[in-house]
């Protein structure tokens, strides 16, 4: 694990210990200067830092196809990374690179600092422009380190988090939850020269034409990619460890190690007291053919989600998007507890493959502009067969409503926000803290397929940047290495040519993938249809004596002197959450909103006075 931070500044050098020290990350450390540049580096593993004649180069993460040495003399990944720059510049060098990765490299001789992140965003990167300094680093709290940079709250940012879905809070990939620090998004560069920062995209998927070769072709193509993303993390990795739901995703991961190995597995599963959301059932047949130790890690109606809420904000200098991240924290702890230092996890697997239901609709949406009438009809009939629930009902006119709902027939590809989603709770917003009510999310259409455009949401803008955030930080705290062989950028730009049918057909999802994984998952596993998707029963964990906490942080004067929530409205909320999780009614609950309610308060609570209400 590892962790950069740099700056351009007078006494740049002087001033770099700030930023390291607040990164606080044990293991070795490594820092230079050249000229009123100075950058460092943090971590457990040598080869992240380089200097060579007039350059330095840091980097967080890993370079996955870089050579084997030929010498002893070994300059790592940085090192590798330099010698690539002064052959083909800095874009050329980072388009030859497979890896999840942040880079910083200052060249003296043209007197430029250049920044990149890797192409789906694994790795953060965040930056600082002020009059006389530019500085990046890792992680917030090392550029908050600095006396320049206030700690000043991201009002936009806080607003979302309080009242609208966590889907949102991303939707600005240029942001960061506060007002001072930028985000370098995925897949971008940045330049410094001639003291002004310059941005841009050096990598992306474009529309291209679909592949037409058949299933089976496809199929094993797409299993030669997989393996190759799981052999070149796996010989990065060392003391492996899976996380294993009763999914498609962690298990195709899991398997496809096996299958290269020859070895079974460590792995890991969050396994819940409250049966809605446990999978330990689907895991069974994984267990028996691929595990060779299972470690569960329980979690009970009655676990202490204030402290771990608190651990967690403590850890990710910001609130964290959702209670499955909870699960995940504890998961972590418990491997590193017993001396796992990578964890392999299906990041990625439901983007690529359209395996999240509403995903659904835009498929049938795609069919509907290509006349594709009678396919269409089966596949709503198949949808409402295989995937009805009493709460979100599955059926033809409910297609329809969502069709209306979320995609615009007068433009192909280009898909509509979920107002009903985005705005639920703005009622529990104080319109003197933020006013959301003109709030309207970017929306990518790079593709004329709505299949492709919701997935590319989803990427870049929407499930997978606050994902990725948070299995960082949770490794980065527990010296873990973390790998999404999904995410992998060339399984990412050969299933944006998948069809649409090869992903979903007959009401079933990851069509292409289960092909692929033909003969190396358990066939129950591969064939299974259910969906009971990585989640936690937050329903149960703000209950009982949590509950009342909750009312007492709600009833506090600090609470009320914020100013962020309507107190009337939160009080309302939780009274009906209690009442729909005690009568056990087929109802939606609120344990998402009193999740992000208690996670921005925690972090607001740890901001110093001046600045613990937005201003």
């Amino acid at each position: 694990m590892s962790r950069i931070a740099g700056l351009i500044s007078p006494r740049a050098a002087a001033r770099l210990p700030h930023m390291t020290d607040a990164l606080s990350h044990s293991g070795l450390s490594r820092t230079g200067a050249l000229g009123h540049a100075a950058l460092a580096w943090r971590g457990t593993e040598e080869g992240r830092f380089a200097r060579a004649q007039d350059c330095i180069a840091v980097i967080d993460g890993r370079i996955l196809n870089r050579p084997a040495p030929e010498a002893a003399e070994d300059a790592g990944d940085a090192g590798f990374f330099i010698a690539l720059y002064r052959r083909h510049g800095f874009v050329g060098a980072l388009e030859k690179l497979i890896g999840d990765f942040a880079i910083a490299l200052y060249d003296k001789d043209a007197d430029r600092l250049f920044l990149g992140r890797d192409r789906v965003g694994v790795k953060p990167l965040y930056y600082v422009e002020r009059p006389d300094l530019f500085a990046f680093a890792s992680r917030p709290r090392a550029l908050l380190a600095l006396p320049e940079v206030p700690a000043t709250i991201n009002r936009r940012f806080a607003a979302l988090f309080a009242a609208s879905h966590y889907r949102a809070i991303d939707n600005a990939p240029h942001d960061s939850p506060y007002a001072a620090i930028k985000q370098l998004p995925a897949g971008h560069l940045l330049e410094v020269a001639g003291g002004s920062a310059r941005i841009r995209r050096w990598w992306d998927v474009a529309e291209a034409e679909d592949w037409r070769d058949d299933e089976a072709t496809l199929a094993e193509r797409y299993r030669e990619l997989l393996q190759d993303a799981v052999r070149l993390r796996l010989s990065a990795a060392s003391r492996p460890g899976f996380m294993l739901s009763g999914g498609m995703d962690s298990s195709s991961v899991l398997a496809t190690a096996v299958a290269l190995t020859g070895a079974r597995q460590h792995a890991y599963s969050s396994v819940y007291a409250d049966k809605t959301f446990d999978e330990s059932d689907d895991i069974g047949p994984m267990l028996e053919e691929k595990v060779a130790a299972w470690r569960q890690v329980p979690l009970g109606d009655d676990v202490d989600v204030f402290g771990l809420v608190a651990e967690m904000v403590a850890a990710h200098d910001e609130p964290v998007a959702t209670a499955t991240w909870l699960s995940h924290f504890t998961l972590c702890r418990q491997a590193a507890s017993d001396g796992i230092e990578t964890l392999f996890g299906g990041l990625g697997g439901d983007e690529l493959n359209a395996g999240e239901y509403e995903y659904f609709i835009f498929h049938f949406a795609d069919l509907r502009a290509e006349r594709r009438d009678a396919e269409l009809r089966h596949e709503i009939a198949c949808w409402a067969r295989h995937h009805d629930h009493p709460i979100f009902r599955k059926n033809a006119a409910v297609a329809e409503a969502a069709l209306a709902r979320l995609t615009d027939p007068a433009a192909r590809g280009r898909v509509r926000t979920d107002r009903a989603r985005l705005t639920r709770y703005y009622e529990a917003l104080d319109p003197a803290c933020f006013d959301l009510s003109d709030f309207a999310p970017a929306l990518d259409h790079p593709f004329t397929s709505w299949l492709k455009n919701r997935t590319y949401q989803d990427i870049f803008r929407e499930t997978a940047p606050c994902c990725l955030r948070a299995e960082d930080r949770h490794a980065a705290l527990f010296g873990l290495e973390h790998f999404d062989p999904f995410f992998d950028h060339r399984l990412v730009e050969f299933m944006f040519r998948v069809p649409g049918s090869m992903k979903i057909r007959d009401g079933v999802t990851k069509r292409l993938l289960r092909e692929a994984m033909r003969g190396i998952l358990p066939e129950a596993t591969r064939a299974r249809i259910k969906k009971t998707g990585w989640n936690a029963p937050a329903h149960r964990w703000f209950s009982g004596a949590r509950l009342d906490q909750l009312r007492d942080l709600v009833g506090s004067r600090a609470f009320r002197e914020r100013g962020i929530y309507r107190p009337r409205v939160v009080e309302r909320l939780i009274t009906e959450h209690a009442a729909i999780v005690a009568g056990g009614a087929p109802r939606e609950n609120h344990m998402m909103f009193l999740w992000q309610l208690l996670n921005l308060e925690t972090w607001l609570a740890r901001m110093p006075e001046s600045v613990r209400t937005p201003a």
